[in-house]
């Protein structure tokens, strides 16, 4: 409509223009024509009237002069006004264009007035004195006032809480502030830029509304910090509950140990085992439960330092032998020798990861074996641990789901394998803890290959002294007569690593076949096939100088039967590198390099009576058992409830002369506990000869092992207490070393 008006008045201007130029044109016309007529009229005059001075020659030739002069001006006239009027048609087209640009802006303007106003945002502008020059609808609505009351004044919104002030680079201000509205209050986040206004410099307040964004935030935060409280609240609450369940437990499993040792019926030999059996399956879901709640809290720690890693890895797998042998089954291992003999890493989570995946296969296996197998990872410093089994397999579907937490393969009400369905998921967890991934293989009734790949940097400075020195085997021929393939196949792939050209046969009859065809290094025969050859007299029969045969830990009992059947030496399944190595190098003697070498620490324990031994525990089962298990050792046992007691009687031992050889301190008892009793020990002996004091705990966290530190404690047991750690802690005690935990 208003583009319309416009176009009436631009066409109303050129019609009077026109009609003005032409009545201008008009009237110098009529000038000019009467000049004409008047100098013809003149000069017809003059020749009439024929006056002596006038010259008609003269006149005409001015008359002409007079006409040309007249047509020039017209001329000049004419282009003139033909100049102007393209001038004057330039000039239209520019107001035209200038209207049309004005009502362009006008529009603009409109619009984007209109939308500062519609929009929810706040816009304000402060000039440099802080006075309001501008504010839209939604400041006004929000500060109760109108716009005109609004501007030139210095009305600030009133502010309840403040955000810190942020500066961009692009020198924008961004800051929070919570505002009053009302009864309400609202969270306005503000971006201050400065801008060029009509007054000079001004400074332009952009406000969005992000109350629900903030309370939403709160709320988060709000659940954050009751999740952090819940899970500490379930960290205290399953420490307690393991203190509570493994105090108990520690009486259960060393009590079995004791009855074990005792002669016993076949009937109550078989159930003493299941009772002790039951007890370290509990236990074994107490260390998962815990090592999860340690995992979701957050307080996966890793303790670099460097480690063997053939034999943790050997370590392991003998650690797991007894559990796969007891169904029948094979488990050996293969460590690379292109692979550092030491690398920096955490060997107990190492250990773990081993144990879960190992652990798993024999619980799934019953026909064949289990291999672990360690070599060279895809890239540098990475190390690649395969676990192969020949069990029941996997289907796809349950591939990735048995690494989440809480799953298993088969999780009917009808499954047959029992467990918290942890140990894979935690397993997942410590891998990708150390950088590393974790990934299976399986098909159904094939068995599966857990594997899993971490980066161990090779230690910097070795440590130890290399475990063996790998035998020149060069040319050597080798017979592996074995009717299983687990344990076969890996030894040839040592042998052959040490350039010995093995064959492998599964029936003794195969191989007595093969002798006449060449010279024998050596013999290698599993002990069922070794019971047949020796039933068949064929021992003789294999003309090798060495002749070893393979055994389980409980098939010693016939060593001396296989050694007069010929046998020349015997290796302990599953076979470590270092004992395969001693074998085939050193001269035949009937013994595992294992067995023939001393316990460390033996040859130190004190003969006669044994160690002095004070030990605090409020328990009197386990006090009961920690007697037992001493006694048993030939040590002398003192037996005190709580800690007041023991620091007195160790004071009472002390004056008297006859000072506690090592101290077993509970950590948890009534009255004063174990820690501050070893504190007030610490300092009464602050300047003589300082007792070796460890710790009995149930609780397995490591801020319970620094408490322990910090107190001035030695080392640290925990319970359920283990003979053999009990031992070695003696055995330290004995030699004043210091202990290991």
């Amino acid at each position: 409509m208003q583009n319309t008006s416009t176009a009436k008045r631009v066409s109303a201007l050129r019609k009077n223009s026109r009609n003005t130029r032409s009545l201008v044109l008009f009237g110098r016309t009529v000038v000019i024509t009467l000049s004409v007529i008047s100098g013809g009229l003149g000069f017809l005059a003059g020749v009439r009237i024929q006056n002596g001075t006038y010259n008609p020659h003269s006149y005409a030739i001015g008359a002409g002069a007079l006409f040309a002069a007249a047509m020039a001006f017209i001329a000049f006239q004419l282009v003139r006004r033909r100049i102007n009027k393209q001038k004057m048609r330039l000039l239209e087209a520019r107001v035209e264009e200038l209207s049309d640009r004005n009502w362009e802006l006008r529009e603009a303007e409109e619009r984007a007035r209109s939308l500062l106003e519609a929009q929810g945002d706040l816009i304000v502008r402060r000039d440099s004195e802080r006075r309001i020059t501008y504010a839209n609808d939604a400041f006004c609505t929000l500060a109760g006032k109108s716009r005109e009351a609004l501007l030139g004044t210095v009305m600030e919104l009133p502010i309840l809480e403040r955000g810190a002030l942020t500066t961009l680079t692009d020198g924008t201000r961004v800051h929070d502030q919570k505002i009053a509205c009302g009864a309400s209050a609202r969270w306005i986040a503000w971006r201050e830029v400065a801008v060029r206004g009509e007054r000079g410099n001004e400074v332009q307040g952009v406000g969005r509304d992000v109350t629900d964004r903030v309370e939403a935030e709160h709320a988060l935060e709000a659940a954050r910090d009751q999740s952090e409280a819940a899970n500490r609240s379930k960290s205290r609450f399953l420490a307690m509950v393991s203190h509570e369940i493994r105090t108990p437990l520690n009486g259960i499993l060393g009590m079995s140990d004791l009855l074990l040792d005792t002669p016993l019926t076949p009937e109550q030999v078989t159930y003493a085992k299941a009772a002790k059996t039951s007890g370290e399956t509990l236990l074994s879901l107490i260390e998962e439960v815990l090592d999860f709640s340690k995992i979701e809290a957050g307080k996966l720690d890793l303790e670099m330092h460097p480690f063997a890693l053939s034999l943790l890895v050997e370590e392991t797998v003998e650690l797991l032998a007894p559990r796969a042998q007891a169904k029948g089954i094979e488990i050996a291992s293969f460590i690379d020798e292109r692979l550092p003999a030491n690398v920096v890493g955490d060997p107990a989570r190492l250990r773990q990861v081993l144990l879960n995946l190992a652990g798993n296969a024999i619980k799934f296996t019953e026909n064949g074996g289990v291999s672990v197998v360690v070599e060279p990872g895809p890239h540098g410093n990475e190390i690649q641990f395969q676990i192969r089994d020949s069990g029941i397999g996997l289907a796809p579907q349950d591939q990735q789901r048995i690494f989440l937490d809480f799953e298993q393969a088969d999780g009917s009400s009808t499954r047959k394998f029992g467990g918290t369905g942890l140990g894979l998921a935690i397993s997942k967890r410590i891998v990708e803890r150390m950088d590393g991934h974790i990934a299976v293989e399986s098909e159904p009734g094939t068995g599966s290959t857990f594997s899993f790949v971490v980066p161990l940097l090779a230690a910097s400075v070795d440590n130890s002294a290399p475990e063996f020195i790998a035998p020149d085997l060069k040319n050597a021929a080798v017979m592996i007569v074995a009717a299983a393939d687990i344990e076969a196949s890996l030894l040839a792939r040592r042998l052959g690593h040490w350039g010995a050209k093995t064959y492998t046969v599964i029936d003794q009859n195969v191989g007595l076949a093969l002798v006449p065809e060449r010279q024998w290094d050596a013999l290698l025969v599993d002990y069922p096939l070794a019971q047949k050859m020796i039933a068949n007299g064929d021992v003789g029969k294999f003309a090798t100088p060495k002749r070893i045969v393979l055994i389980r830990p409980s098939e010693r009992h016939d060593l001396p039967a296989l050694k007069a059947a010929g046998f020349t030496g015997y290796l302990i399944k599953p076979v470590r590198a270092a004992s395969l190595a001693a074998q085939l190098g050193a001269e035949n003697k009937f013994e595992d390099p294992r067995s023939a070498t001393p316990v460390e620490g033996e040859e130190n324990l004190p003969a006669g009576n044994g160690l002095s031994i004070l030990v605090a525990e409020d328990n009197e089962i386990n006090a009961l058992l920690a007697r037992a298990l001493l006694t048993r050792l030939g040590h002398r046992p003192t037996i005190v409830g709580d800690g007041a007691a023991a620091v007195e009687s160790w004071s009472a031992a002390r004056a008297t002369g006859q000072s506690y050889d090592l101290v077993l301190m509970d950590v948890q008892m009534p009255g004063m506990d174990g820690l501050e009793a070893t504190r007030r020990i610490r300092a009464a002996e602050a300047e003589g000869a300082a007792t070796a004091i460890v710790a009995l705990t149930a609780n397995a966290y490591q801020e319970d092992r620094e408490a322990c530190l910090a107190a001035g404690m030695d080392a640290l047991l925990v319970k359920p207490l283990d003979r053999e750690r009990l031992r070695e802690a003696l055995e330290a005690a004995a030699r004043r070393a210091p202990l290991a935990a």
